[in-house]
Order: C-alpha cells, then structure tokens, then sequence
C-alpha cells in the first residue's frame, strides 16, 4: 500500500551554523519529509539518509517542491523509497515515523550552491563552503531536536546514507538504537575515488558549467 499524496517540509534553523572547515551559515535550511505519526515519547523515529544523489522525497507522490520547479522532474515524483516505506512494508509507517532529510550542500531545497548568497544576493556557486559529514549529521540532529527526538529507534541508509548512519552512531551513540547501514562501508576506497574523480572530470569540463557559477545561463 502507498503512502500517497506527501510534501516537503522545510527547517530553517536561524542562528549560526559552524562548519568543520571554519566557515559557518548565518542560517541554515533543511528539506524534509516524514512518514507516519511521532508516538507520546517519540521513541518510534527512524532517520534515513539518502545516497549522494536522492533527495528527501524517500517514499510516497511528491509531484512540486517550493523553488525547485527545473530540477523536480516527473522522474522525482514517486519517492526512491517507496517500495521501502509505507503501511506494512520494511519500514512500517503504522509502526513508525520516518524522516528523510535532503543534506546540507544539497540542491531539493536544502541551503546548497543555488542558494542565494547574502553578501552577493546571488548563488553561493563555487563560494559555497566546504560541508562535511559531519556538518550533514550536527544540521539533521538540530532537526531531529525540533521535532523533539532525542534518541530515534533506528538510522538507515545505503551507499553514502549508509556511512552517515555509521558516522552518527559512532560519534552520537546516545541518539540512536539500531543502525542499519546498506550498500556501504567505514571508509572510501581507492576505486571509488578514482570513480568519483572520474564523475567530478566529466562535470568541469562540461563547457556550460562555468565553475558552478552559470546560474543566469544555459545549464550545464
């Protein structure tokens, strides 16, 4: 059974946002989705995070996203989860509340390189800062205390999702139960940096990309 009809949420935390590399946000805004009800002591929460590339629509029909008209496209409507999370699937939204949060640095809504820069009044682009794991772990477990979760019943992910689950029960172990990490390991290997520098090559020398600095014309 599908969950139906979902939308993105958005969390903006308004005070400053420390980044490991020294720099650091005045603000900051997270994209969200969740999936079923929070119980009384909201004991019942499971984080999942999203490879690389996803996005926070994890499960359900999520056909807009406020600002993000060029890149939602109809193959983001159905959520990449969907199969995953629903009533009586492997993560039971009769059972438990699920969030999903696009990364700090991402482009579904979270504050990435599109977001408009306060010091330019135009995209961050390659002046965007430096965002760690961490940085993604420290900015989710602020959403996690607004939405009052102090400890969640499980974190999951695969590939990258599957590492930032590691990294949040190994540095946070007091704020999650069960760790369920997929498709992943404890560190990168040399092949796939050689994979990822292979995919970063193809991107700079795309003529159109400009430096990530070309948001007024063609897109790469």
């Amino acid at each position: 059974m599908s969950i139906g009809s979902v939308q993105t949420q958005f969390f903006h935390l308004n005070h400053a946002f420390l980044l490991e590399s020294g720099d650091s946000f005045d603000s900051i805004t997270l994209a969200y989705e969740t999936y079923g009800t929070l119980n009384g002591d909201a004991s019942n929460a499971i984080l999942v995070f999203h490879a690389l590339t996803g996005s926070q629509h994890a499960a359900g029909i999520n056909k807009s996203v406020p600002g993000d008209d060029t890149l939602w496209t109809s193959e983001s409507f159905v959520g990449w989860w969907d199969t995953f999370i629903g009533p009586g699937k492997a993560l039971d939204t009769e059972r438990y509340f699920v969030i999903c949060a696009n990364y700090l640095g991402g482009c579904y809504g979270s504050t990435g390189p599109r977001s408009t820069n306060p010091l330019t009044g135009k995209p961050y682009g390659s002046r965007f800062p430096q965002v760690s794991a961490w940085d993604v772990i420290r900015s989710q477990l602020s959403l996690l205390d607004a939405l009052g979760i102090d400890c969640l019943h499980a974190a999951i992910g695969g590939s990258l999702g599957g590492m930032l689950s590691i990294l949040l029960a190994t540095r946070c172990p007091h704020r999650v139960k069960n760790v369920l990490p997929i498709a992943t390991g404890l560190e990168t290997t040399v092949l796939h940096r050689v994979h990822n520098f292979e995919q970063i090559l193809a991107i700079h020398n795309d003529p159109k990309f400009q430096g990530d600095d070309n948001y007024e014309g063609m897109p790469p």
